[in-house]
This record gives structure tokens, C-alpha cells and sequence, in this order.
């Protein structure tokens, strides 16, 4: 559903010489009574303490990460309020002290590739184990290879944080950045890097958008609406001065497209417009610079003023490999676009680095910043990446300087930010910056033995068509959709022609099978023998409990939320097309009645409280009762098979319906995966160019009914 309050304010109407047009390259313009750069996660964390202390009424927050372990402390590192230093201690006290008091949590439903940096199961601590006033909602409402990266929080409606940090672990540090800071520790009580990154704080009518964005945000995943309007007391923190009154302030998103809709592309344009802007400089800080458009607009610019510079800073390198691989060859070939511009000498490209009493470190850049001359202040989630413009749910917000107040505060965020990087103080730097007229000599103008600024030195990296690929799934600029996500993966950038989306399906399904071969014919069967596995399993079908043990596997797998496909493909190999095809049938039955009725058993009330908000848009998707919507609901899943079948129970759907159309619509599915399980075991026991192909049919038409049921159920639903 479109966002609230897309009609135009007076705050919204056109000024002379502004480039915000509401609509275009921002969703809207609302006045800031207050605002303030916090510089740092210790900064914002301590201001962020302080308002939900002062809260209400209601807490909302909206992240990519939230982790319950998270230290909320000022740059102190330490709390002296009487409340738990960690989030979810804290939230829990905080809870039960104001009982009225509503606290909203909505958190991206992460992919699996991020598990092992983030904390496992997170209802758990976040809404299972705190009270009922603590609501915790897992957002999976972006389409495919996208995530939801806003970084908000919203306190009585009244203020607002918005930026590129989430309450998460490995974040807090000070404007310090002292590599010897005892109190930069995660969980494990291992120390992390010195962290940079920024929030902007904004109340008044500012505040009040982006709580109609959190608000709209929650009834899109959780399909419910949430009371966040305004409190009476002033939650603005007490300790923190505003760095700039009554100053209008523009918000910009990017919205991926999902099911047909269309997509928001502000952030993109912000970008593009304001590169266009610059005079004398532009400051840039972004974990990642990949997108080329923007990239180009610069160096036109460059090109057209021959005084204005470009001063860039980001991290050091990138760390995991699959940055390393995508990233870091997009950063590479942004640099390559100013350098063929001819502009690169005014150009640098720099990475912060910090001596404790030990070696020295460079600071992990995590900021999403960008300012130009005195004019923009631009703070957010989104990084100039390419999936930052078209593909992840983004919110930045930029100041646009009016008057003299306004230029003022835009410079003076400036001078904090390079001043930090570079040892001096805010006054001393933009001194330093108003007599050099220049930031390149203003931060040559700071030696320093204990912090600066140093040159990226990137290497060059060969272009080799499969890191093209991974680069296409890793970094898109618009979301993966389900009819051409095959086809993108075996693109590559520069060969978007070709072979036809099912010649190159085909060579990845050929692909798969060979790494089976490879796993037979080579020592990676070490590590796994399939013959071993086949003979574990054909000990079970010869058991005269056989069909009793799989009605119980079926049973208790659907009790666990263990994947039905997995288990259809191992009965299948077990006990061959027939009667494995007949065990899967009755046990996948079973574990949908056993599971249902669990659900009708809890009740709404109950399993609302156990699975969350979540239930409420697989309630929406299951839709009206009757054996055609059950079916549609199998045939192209809306949510794992466990959790439709407690909510239908919940719901109440009539227990034919529900018997019937569940039949129907998982009968497709099971037959084919039936055959390639069943081929795939006989693959492995004894090879043959016959089994090959048939698994390979197999697999092709299991995708082919997935897509083709999805886009044939969604134009029944919608001819409804």
C-alpha cells in the first residue's frame, strides 16, 4: 500500500532554488525544530538511551540488525540510570517499569549468508522472554535478494534517529576511535576494530514522517496498523545541543517493486542531483562505491567546475571474500570512471587509520554521508552501491541550507567529520578549511603521529566472468525476480545477450549434477559416502515399522519446521518412486493435520503471541476459506509449510477445506520431487546418462511448476 501522507504540505511546496521536488527525488519535505549530527554509535546509542527513557506513549525501531547483547551505552561506556547496560535487559526493565508504554521492534528476516554474524533466533530474547508490551516483527516483505537496511527509530512520534546505524553488536565506539579502548568488545569478549558511523536526530513535523514511513513500514510486514502518534513531554535529550533550529529537512527512499507495483528510486536521484550542485567540493563517506551512474555524474561535473574536489572515504579494503570479490572490483571500476574522466587528481579516495600504545589499525568505515559545499547535509542507510538505488528498502535524510543558520550547521558537520579523521577539533578544521579553501590542504594542514587519513590502494582486479556472476547476485540494482533469476545468475554484466535464459538454466542444472559426480569420483566422497547413506536408509525400509517410522518422521519434522522437500526427496531415494511417493504422500497429510490442529488448539491469541506480527500477513495470504484458496496457498507457499498449517489451524479454516486443498496442492510438488529424489539416489549408487537426465527433467520441471504456478495463482488472485 502506498506510504501516508504522499499529499503535498506547505512544508512540501517548492522553494525558490531548491532541488527536493517530493515525488522525484525525495517523498517529502517537513520542518526539523531541532536537529544534530551524533557521530558515532557511542553518541547515538547514549542519546538514544536517554529518549526511550524519556518515552510515553511508544518506542519504535526499524533495522537491518537488531541483537538483543547490544551494550546501549554513551561514550562513557558505561550506564549510571539504574537500568541494564544491554538492549534487551534494558527494553525488558524498561517494559515492565511503564506497563502503557509500547515498544515495536521490526527487524529485517535476515538471509541464512548473515546467520553466522548475527544472533540466532531472535524472538527469543526480543519477544518471547520479554513482556507483553515488547513486540518484535521479522520483515520479509521485499522481494528476492533484497533486505530491508533502514536504520529508524522513533520515540513518542515526537523525535526520530535516522542514519546508517542499527543497535547492533560490533558498533559502539567513540570519536576517539582508540584502538586501545577496553570497552570495544562483542559478546565473546573479543575486541573488534575502531567503528565509524553517523545518525542524524530530528524532531517537529521531520520526527512526525518518518513515523508515518516505521507505521507504514510495520503494516506492510506485520498487516496491522500500530498507535504512534505524538506524546506530550519532549523526549529530546537533554545532553545533546542541536547543531541547527527550524531547518527543513527531505526525506528520501529507495522501495524495491514488489508484485507488479512500482519502485522507488529517490535515493538514486538525490544522488545524481545533488553531485550536480557542487561548486567546491564533495565529501563522501560510504562503506561501499560501486554505482557507476554516479560515478559518471561526478566526473561530468568535475568536468564542467575544474576548481571543485572529491574527497572520498571508505574502508581500508573489505574483509569477507564475497566483498572482496564484488565490492571491491565495483569500488575499482568506479575510481576507473574518474580516472578515463580525466579528473582523479582532484579526486582522493582515503581511508581512516588510528596508533593506540601498540601497532596502528585503520577504522572500518561504515558511514553513509555526504555533503556538498555548505549547502546539503545528507545522513542514511543507503550505500553508493548499486543495490542501495534500486534494490534494498533505504531512508536517507538531507538538510538543504536556506540561510545563514543553515550553511553554518552544514559546514560545521563537515569540519566534525574531517577533524575526527584527521586529530584536530571542529573549530580547528573548519578554520583550517575557511583559510586553505581547500579539504585536501586543510587535511594535509593536520599531521598527526596518532590518526589521518591515508590513500587507498586498491589493486587491480581482471574481470573473470563468474565473479561477474556472483557480482550480478551480490550487488543488483534491482530486485531478483523469480522469472529471470536464473538467467541473471549466469549472466554477467557484459554479456546480457546471448544464450537464451534456458540454455543457461540448463548449464547451471549441469553444473550442479557435475559437483555431485565431483563429490563421488573425487576425494571431496571422504567426507560423505553416499553408499553408506543409502544403506543407512534401505535399513529402514526393510524394518516392518517402516511406514510407521516415516508418519512419525513427517510428524515430528512438521513440529520442528524441518523443510518438507528435504524429507520428500529422502523417502523417495529410501524406498524408491513407489512406495516412497505413497509415504510422502500420507506422511506430508499427516504432518499438515498434526500441525493444523496444534494451531486450532493454541488459538489466534496464543499463536500471535508465539510467532508474532508475522502471523497476520499469512493470515491475509491463506485469504477466505474454500479448497481453491488452500490449494493456491500450497502451490506457491506464502510462508514455510509448518507455520501455514498452525495459522490455518489458528484461523479456523474449515477442516475439509483446509484437508482437500492442501491434497491438491501439495500433489504436484510431491510427485516431482518424488522422481528426482528417487533417480538422485540411483544416480549416486550407480551412474548412468539416463538417470542424469532424467534428474536434470526433474529439476527443470520442478522449477517450471514453481514459477509457472506463481505467476498463474497471482493472476487468479487478482482476477478475485
Amino acid at each position: 500500500m502506498p506510504p501516508r501522507g504522499n499529499q503535498a504540505s506547505a512544508a512540501e511546496s517548492a522553494e525558490p532554488g531548491s532541488i527536493l521536488r517530493p515525488g522525484h527525488n525525495v517523498w517529502r519535505v517537513e520542518q526539523a525544530d531541532r536537529a544534530s549530527l551524533l557521530v558515532d554509535a557511542a553518541a547515538y546509542f547514549g542519546a538514544l538511551r536517554q529518549a526511550m527513557l524519556a518515552a510515553e506513549r511508544s518506542i519504535a525501531i526499524v533495522g537491518w540488525d537488531i541483537d538483543s547483547r547490544t551494550k546501549l551505552v554513551g561514550p562513557s561506556g558505561k550506564a549510571d540510570d539504574g537500568f541494564p547496560e544491554c538492549f534487551g535487559e534494558f527494553l525488558t526493565a524498561l517494559a515492565k517499569r511503564r506497563p502503557s508504554l509500547k515498544i515495536y521492534l521490526l527487524l529485517w528476516d535476515y538471509s541464512v549468508i548473515y546467520a553466522m554474524e548475527r544472533e540466532a533466533l531472535p524472538a527469543i530474547p526480543l519477544r518471547w522472554t520479554t513482556p507483553s508490551n515488547i513486540d518484535l516483527c521479522l520483515d520479509d516483505d521485499v522481494p528476492l535478494g533484497a533486505s530491508q537496511h533502514q536504520k529508524i527509530a522513533v520515540i513518542d512520534g515526537r523525535l526520530a534517529f535516522s542514519g546508517g546505524l542499527d543497535i547492533t553488536i560490533r558498533r559502539w565506539d567513540t570519536c576517539e576511535h582508540d584502538p586501545d579502548n577496553a570497552q570495544r568488545l562483542d559478546p565473546a569478549d573479543k575486541p573488534y576494530r575502531p567503528f565509524h558511523d553517523a545518525q542524524l536526530m530530528v524532531d517537529g513535523a521531520a520526527a512526525g514522517a518518518l513515523c508515518d514511513l516505521v507505521t507504514d513500514r510495520w503494516e506492510n510486514a506485520a498487516c496491522e496498523n500500530i498507535d504512534l502518534s505524538p506524546g506530550r513531554n519532549d523526549p529530546w535529550p537533554a545532553e545533546v545541543e542541536p547543531d541547527v533550529t527550524s531547518v527543513r529537512v527531505g526525506i528520501a527512499r529507495t522501495i524495491a517493486p514488489s508484485s507488479g507495483g512500482p519502485d522507488c528510486r529517490e535515493v538514486e536521484r538525490l544522488f545524481l542531483d545533488m553531485a550536480r550542485q557542487a561548486e567546491r567540493w564533495i565529501y563522501i563517506e560510504n562503506q561501499f562505491l560501486t554505482c557507476t551512474g554516479f560515478a559518471h555524474e561526478v566526473a561530468k561535473r568535475m568536468q564542467e567546475k575544474p576548481e571543485l574536489e572529491l574527497l572520498l572515504v571508505a574502508p581500508m579494503t573489505h574483509d569477507t571474500w564475497l566483498e572482496h570479490q564484488t565490492m571491491l572490483a565495483g569500488r575499482i571500476r568506479f575510481m576507473g570512471i574518474l580516472r578515463e574522466a580525466g579528473v582523479v587528481s582532484r579526486t582522493r579516495l582515503v581511508y581512516p587509520w588510528v596508533k593506540g600504545e601498540g601497532d596502528e589499525t585503520d577504522v572500518m568505515v561504515h558511514s553513509k554521508v555526504m555533503i556538498v559545499d555548505d549547502r546539503f547535509l545528507r545522513v542514511g542507510s543507503a550505500n553508493l552501491a548499486n543495490r542501495s538505488m534500486g534494490t534494498d528498502t533505504e531512508c536517507d535524510l538531507v538538510i538543504e541550507a536556506a540561510d545563514q543558520e543553515d550553511r553554518a550547521a552544514v559546514a560545521g558537520a563537515l569540519a566534525t567529520l574531517l577533524g575526527e579523521h584527521c586529530g584536530a577539533s571542529r573549530e580547528e578544521m573548519a578554520a583550517l578549511i575557511d583559510t586553505k579553501a581547500s579539504l585536501f590542504a586543510a587535511m594535509d594542514a593536520c599531521a598527526s603521529e596518532r590518526r589521518g587519513l591515508r590513500p587507498v590502494e586498491d589493486d587491480e582486479v581482471p574481470y573473470r566472468k563468474e565473479l561477474a556472476a556472483i557480482e550480478t547476485v551480490a550487488d543488483p540494482g534491482r530486485p531478483i525476480t523469480a522469472g529471470e533469476h536464473l538467467a541473471d545468475i549466469v549472466a554477467s554484466p557484459q554479456d546480457r545477450k546471448g544464450l537464451s535464459a534456458l540454455a543457461k538454466a540448463a548449464i547451471l542444472v549441469l553444473a550442479i549434477v557435475g559437483i555431485g559426480l565431483l563429490w563421488k569420483y573425487t576425494p571431496l566422497s571422504d567426507y560423505a559416502d553416499p553408499d553408506m547413506l543409502r544403506e543407512t536408509f534401505t535399513g529402514i525400509a526393510a524394518s516392518p515399522f517402516a511406514g510407521l517410522i516415516v508418519l512419525a518422521a513427517y510428524v515430528v519434522g512438521g513440529f520442528i519446521a524441518f523443510p518438507l522437500t528435504a524429507l520428500i526427496v529422502v523417502t523417495a531415494g529410501t524406498f524408491g518412486l513407489w512406495p516412497g511417493l505413497l509415504y510422502a504422500g500420507v506422511g506430508s497429510m499427516s504432518s499438515a493435520l498434526a500441525t493444523y490442529g496444534a494451531g486450532r488448539g493454541l488459538g489466534r491469541k496464543a499463536l500471535r503471541n508465539i510467532v508474532g506480527p508475522r502471523m497476520n500477513r499469512i493470515g491475509k495470504g491463506i485469504g477466505k476459506s474454500g479448497v481453491p484458496a488452500i490449494a493456491a496457498t500450497r502451490l506457491v507457499p506464502i510462508a514455510p509449510f509448518t507455520l501455514v498449517n498452525l495459522v490455518a489451524g489458528a484461523l479456523r479454516i474449515p477442516v475439509l477445506d483446509y484437508a482437500l486443498g492442501t491434497m491438491l496442492g501439495l500433489a504436484p510438488g510431491i510427485v516431482v520431487l518424488s522422481v528426482m529424489g528417487d533417480r538422485v539416489f540411483a544416480l549416486l549408487a550407480n551412474p548412468s546418462l539416463l538417470d542424469l537426465a532424467l534428474v536434470i527433467v526433474a529439476f527443470l520441471c520442478w522449477i517450471g511448476l514453481a514459477f509457472g504456478l506463481q505467476r498463474l495463482i497471482t493472476k487468479w488472485r487478482q482476477s478475485d
